[in-house]
């Protein structure tokens, strides 16, 4: 390791890697936990955790959530979504894959790296904009780090977690909403989905490697 990265933090964005286990196990950055009444995210530019706006009504997020490292939403993500939804004019959202970790545990803050095991996702679409939602557990945890895939989830998590996506831009003047969540899938896809993402991001930045001694 470099004296640079000694002094400096990595960008949590581009400066880490998903692992070398990855896409069945992956690292990710945690910007929200489910006591936040304040939503985070990264600050692109500055790799800074960043407040994006207050939680103003009682929706919070009942896992951790945050995004994968390397990845980006660009056109091989829509494109996938256009072929399993039939809908046209999809793009990429332009952002990281996000991911939701389900853990026993309470972890206080976000702005953390933890490692994670994919077991499905959401194909959610806002506007006309792909944004999947990998959902994950973490790796290791006493209640959930055994499930392998989505179907072995207990589905009022799944809901839970479908309401937040489907209410958090909600408010009481709000008519129409803009999100919609077209597909609940199994962990063989969401590997997919992350491996496009992968894609979509060498396109973007260019490449993903880093050296294997990397955590």
């Amino acid at each position: 390791m470099g004296m640079a990265n000694m002094i400096y933090r990595s960008h949590p964005w581009h400066g880490l890697s998903l692992g070398p286990l990855m896409p069945q196990i992956v690292n990710c950055y945690i910007e929200i936990v489910p006591t936040d009444t304040i939503k985070y995210e990264l600050d692109k530019e500055t790799g800074i955790l960043k407040v994006d706006r207050p939680q103003k009504y009682s929706s919070v997020c009942p896992s951790l959530y945050g995004l994968l490292p390397k990845t980006y939403c660009g056109h091989h993500l829509a494109s996938y979504c256009m072929q399993k939804t039939g809908l046209k004019n999809i793009q990429g959202d332009g952002d990281p894959l996000d991911i939701c970790v389900f853990t026993e545990k309470v972890i206080p803050r976000g702005d953390i790296i933890l490692k994670a095991i994919p077991i499905g996702g959401f194909r959610l679409i806002d506007g006309n904009e792909a944004d999947d939602k990998i959902i994950a557990v973490m790796a290791d945890d006493l209640v959930y780090g055994s499930l392998q895939n989505i179907d072995e989830c207990p589905q009022r998590l799944i809901e839970r977690l479908r309401h937040y996506f489907l209410t958090y831009k909600d408010f009481p003047e709000k008519t129409t909403g803009t999100v919609q969540i077209t597909h609940l899938y199994d962990v063989k896809e969401a590997h997919q989905v992350i491996e496009l993402a992968l894609q979509d991001y060498e396109d973007k930045y260019g490449s993903t490697s880093k050296p294997e001694n990397f955590w």
